[in-house]
């Protein structure tokens, strides 16, 4: 779950930014009324559909869908007759339509060099019916996809190396400022917009200088966004085209919130709930109430997420689920339902999310929530589930064909073989982990996953007693590391192998350990250097606690216990102000081991009980009286031997 506001809020942000085929913030005119009622009925009349269509595109109203799929099946039909009716317009001019809908339906799915091809064949074909003003819009909606056709990069890995990151994101913001100039310059040179195309140009200028705040997050692309967004919201009032004065305020909510402007983020959204409520339209509150929820989630207000959140999904329970998200919403809710520690109830709501994915032809993404579902099901201690789940998706006939994403694949393979693991098959869980090790190897793109792989495979291996092998799938990994660096994910293997090898074969394997824990120290200098924070365990008191425990294992006493005693230091006292489990619990597990060797390997209960007692006092005095239990324990234990 992201912690800090930008990774909360930077899929909504692009997915309000983008011209997508949920056209719901591209809306124009829209019922300046209460909410109305979910979709009327396609209508039977072939003129009348044709109308329909487009005027419920033009409003931004979820019925669009329906009515272009309707005719693109009637279209494709042998024998199709186009209607010979002047408000219809020429048969060239639907394909157009259709067209624009499917380039629109490809960027959905991110495949921006697809769409962008199918807007400029749309834009020829409404050149072709005399419509030169739908044919600037689309060339518009091509220069946007394009751009999004950018050097990859921007988005950098765990250690992904920093300058080229950067010179891809600001590549990326380079393509996206040109093509805001280029959107400009179309605008000026377009005559005889009507109000609903000039809003939706300036919805796309903003877009394009949104989507370059959010690729490089400069100071300085900031203003021009909302300079942007303050146009659009304008224009949108003055003509009273409530779906793009809805569309602007979002995106200024979301503009606030990738910014880190949380309170005013959840203010703008605030005002645009209560209008909405008030003027419609109705299909935008479900989204707005789910970016709110989201909003709140990188506030840590998980109850108020929740309650925004499950609000979202009844109200988008009235509209057709693939124009309003609710797959998406249904995957919020289960991340705030895991915040507030339901994780039954966030199981449900990620397998109604796939569902949902599934059943609109989004296979990727829904085999992507079926992963953390499965995950889910895992850390439940549901692991027949879990494998049941993962062998369902793993037999569907793409997947067999090999037809599915190798790499998305291979994440469900990898779950499996974890699930396997957990379950106590070990032998089944290392041979599946060292097959796609293998494989993952020939991932060049992709080091990073293969350091990950091959990190676990080496751990199962050890766990099987097969160190050589072990240290090998090790060596594998940090190569890996080497040109895609996964410093916690490295360190962590690497300190487990030390720890297992040390357990099993005590001052035999210590030199063994002792050189994966050397390599495990320079991990944790690289990070050090490059400025990167583990998203768990601190790696510098986790290394030092690890040489403790290696130590005791092979009978070095002493050394084991001026390592604790510098994981300790390192670990820092737990303080009135600290309110994190896991640093207090890492803490207390410290200071037990160095009691224990302290007390008993090297006979000195006295210091040792005076380390316990302090600790349990402190520990007290916080209120973590959980954390006290086995230290307790181990000091009556040691009185009672004295």
């Amino acid at each position: 779950i992201a912690e800090t506001a930008p990774e909360i809020l930077e899929e909504y942000y692009v997915s309000f930014l983008l011209d997508r085929a949920n056209r719901t913030f591209l809306s124009s005119p829209a019922p300046a009324s209460a909410p109305t009622p979910a979709s009327a009925a396609v209508p039977e009349s072939l003129p009348e559909l044709i109308t329909r269509a487009r005027e419920s595109e033009e409003q931004g109203h979820p019925d669009a869908t329906a009515c272009w799929a309707r005719l693109r099946t009637l279209v494709a039909a042998p024998g199709y007759a186009h209607p010979d009716d002047p408000a219809v317009g020429p048969l060239v001019r639907l394909r157009a339509d259709l067209l624009e809908d499917e380039a629109s339906g490809a960027g959905h799915k991110d495949e921006f060099d697809v769409s962008a091809a199918l807007y400029e064949e749309a834009a020829g074909a409404y050149d072709e019916a005399g419509a030169p003003e739908h044919a600037a819009l689309a060339r518009a909606c091509a220069l946007l996809a394009t751009a999004q056709v950018a050097p990859q990069g921007a988005d950098g890995a765990e250690g992904a190396d920093g300058a080229e990151a950067a010179d891809g994101a600001e590549a990326k913001a380079a393509t996206l400022a040109a093509a805001h100039a280029a959107l400009v310059r179309l605008h000026e040179e377009t005559p005889g917009l009507t109000p609903f195309q000039e809003a939706r140009l300036l919805r796309l200028r903003a877009s394009a200088l949104g989507l370059r705040l959010q690729t490089a997050r400069n100071e300085e692309d900031i203003a021009p966004v909302f300079a942007e967004l303050d146009l659009l919201l304008a224009f949108a009032t003055r003509h009273d085209i409530a779906g793009q004065v809805s569309t602007a305020h979002l995106l200024r909510a979301s503009s606030y919130a990738i910014v880190g402007d949380l309170p005013a983020a959840v203010t703008e959204t605030d005002a645009l709930l209560d209008r909405l409520k008030a003027h419609g339209p109705a299909w935008h509150l479900p989204r707005t109430l789910g970016l709110r929820g989201r909003i709140r989630l990188g506030l840590k207000d998980a109850q108020a997420a929740h309650a925004d959140l499950a609000e979202a999904v009844r109200l988008a329970a009235e509209w057709p689920a693939d124009t309003v998200d609710t797959a998406g919403l249904h995957g919020d809710l289960a991340r705030a339902c895991m915040r507030l520690g339901r994780p039954d109830e966030a199981l449900r709501h990620l397998t109604r999310s796939a569902e949902l994915e599934l059943r609109h032809g989004s296979r990727f993404d829904a085999f992507c929530t079926y992963s953390n579902a499965a995950q889910l099901s895992l850390d439940l201690g549901r692991i027949e589930d879990c494998i049941a789940l993962l062998d369902s998706l793993l037999a569907e006939p793409d997947v067999a064909a090999g037809e599915l994403d190798d790499r998305l694949v291979a994440q469900l393979r990898l779950a499996r073989a974890r699930a396997l693991h957990a379950g106590e098959d070990l032998k089944a869980a290392t041979a599946e982990f060292a097959a796609l090790a293998a494989e993952s190897a020939g991932w060049d793109d992709d080091p990073g996953s293969h350091a990950m792989i091959a990190a676990e495979t080496a751990v199962l291996l050890a766990e099987s007693g097969e160190f050589g092998r072990a240290r090998e799938a090790a060596d594998q990994a940090l190569a890996a590391h080497a040109r895609e660096p996964r410093y916690e994910q490295l360190s962590n293997c690497l300190r487990e192998l030390a720890r297992l090898q040390a357990e099993r074969q005590g001052a035999e394997g210590l030199a063994d350990a002792l050189a994966l824990l050397a390599d495990a120290g320079r991990i944790a200098d690289e990070a050090r250097t490059a400025g990167y924070k583990a998203r768990g365990r601190d790696l510098d008191s986790a290394l030092a606690y690890e040489h403790g425990r290696v130590n005791a294992y092979a009978s070095e006493y002493e050394t084991a216990l001026t390592a604790l005693d510098q994981a300790l230091t390192l670990l820092g006292e737990p303080e009135p102000e600290s309110h994190d489990r896991d640093h207090v619990g890492e803490w207390a597990e410290c200071v037990r081991l160095a009691a224990v060797v302290e007390g008993r390997y090297l006979e000195r209960p006295a210091p040792a009980l005076a380390r316990l007692d302090e600790a349990v006092s402190r520990l007290t005095a916080l209120g973590h009286t959980e954390e006290t239990e086995p230290l307790t324990s181990l000091a009556a234990r040691l009185r009672d031997e004295g």
